[in-house]
């Protein structure tokens, strides 16, 4: 049979990263658990796929420290340790802080009423003990400055490290810990409001930087 011309070819590119944002929500949201055993042939059944693109997630996901590769053996998820989430938060602080710097003056009434009610959402997430929609509001939040600056260098960065800290931060929202980031929140917006670059920066990067690293 003749082969048709003019078919766009699949994009491989998004099935590898759709697979790879599926494997990396299932260990950031507790799916997999720390020190559990990843097999490549088990996954590529769970998500329908080949075993070539969760390979290729796999070791994205060991360049991003969420698991432990070895070649020819196994794959685990790895344990959230002091070192890996202390410069995952640090990164992650100093790429939301350039954001700030670049999205400030930028920043529309629109997008400050946004991260307002992105805000009140996590204040009531938070009040109820639901982590996960806690998550989901911190993460409209913050992404609001990002998605304003639109730097495609600091958006790749964040991708990387942000997962990271978010193992650690399921903890702290699930405390009361997680209470005083309403306030930080609450500063930064009026910060940005208020045009002031230099603090809102600095409580952008505190917000994260106060995140504690600890180690299961």
């Amino acid at each position: 049979m003749p082969i048709p011309q003019n078919t766009p070819a699949i994009d491989r590119r998004l099935l590898r990263d759709d697979v790879y944002h599926r494997l990396r929500e299932a260990i950031v949201d507790g799916t997999f658990e720390p020190g559990e055993q990843l097999r490549d042939v088990d996954l590529a059944t769970w998500l329908g796929v080949s075993r070539t693109p969760v390979r290729e997630a796999l070791l994205r996901l060991a360049e991003a420290g969420l698991v432990v590769a070895q070649p020819g053996r196994s794959t685990t998820v790895s344990s959230m340790n002091l070192r890996a989430v202390s410069e995952a938060r640090d990164v992650v602080g100093a790429m939301h802080e350039l954001a700030i710097r670049e999205a400030v003056g930028s920043l529309t009434e629109t997008d400050l009423d946004a991260m307002r009610e992105a805000n009140d959402r996590f204040r009531a997430a938070i009040e109820k003990g639901d982590v996960e929609a806690a998550l989901r509001a911190d993460d409209e939040l913050h992404g609001i400055p990002v998605k304003v600056a639109s730097n495609r260098a600091l958006i790749a960065v964040l991708d990387q490290f942000t997962p990271v800290v978010r193992r650690a931060e399921r903890l702290r929202f699930s405390s009361l810990g997680g209470r005083a980031s309403v306030a930080r929140h609450d500063d930064l917006i009026q910060l940005c409001a208020a045009g002031d670059v230099e603090r809102a920066a600095a409580v952008a990067f505190d917000t994260w930087h106060t995140l504690p690293a600890t180690e299961e």
